[in-house]
């Protein structure tokens, strides 16, 4: 079953390097401007921000547009945590007969349903006896502009 529209690349996470970035005191508004600060609070590292269990989590880059409905766009960058529990409405990578898929999960009473967010896709109904799992949930997706 052939998915063209969704891609993933997945990569381990590199862990052995620190690097710290400087982290503006002040927050940024995307309403009116406010006056600058030239304050630094002090420093940000990527890596403890958004990997909470360093052995199962992966980064997964997006091909394609299934997702585009979201906001999620070819060339972002998903974070995925393996050891988050599935839930209802997460957004995951699943695996499914042997191929990988970002969706939305919907855990209905009789049934899982993997939703796109394009209409040019189709739901995905896990029929029973599919090799099927929710391999992980993404927990952050870092957006190039």
């Amino acid at each position: 079953m052939k998915r063209d529209e969704d891609r993933l690349k997945i990569y381990r996470p590199q862990h052995d390097t620190d690097i710290e970035l400087p982290m503006a005191e002040s927050t940024v508004h995307a309403g009116f401007p406010s006056p600058a600060d030239d304050f630094l609070e002090g420093s940000l590292d990527l890596d403890r921000l958004v990997v909470r269990h360093p052995e199962a989590t992966f980064f997964a880059r997006v091909e394609g547009d299934s997702m585009i409905g979201e906001g999620i766009a070819e060339g972002d960058i998903l974070v995925v945590d393996k050891a988050v529990e599935a839930y209802d409405n997460c957004l995951a990578v699943a695996y499914v007969d042997g191929e990988f898929t970002l969706k939305r999960v919907r855990m209905l009473h009789d049934k899982i349903l993997l939703v796109p967010a394009n209409p040019r896709y189709p739901t995905i109904e896990i029929a029973t006896g599919s090799d099927f799992a929710v391999w992980g949930v993404v927990r952050w997706i870092v957006k190039r502009v």
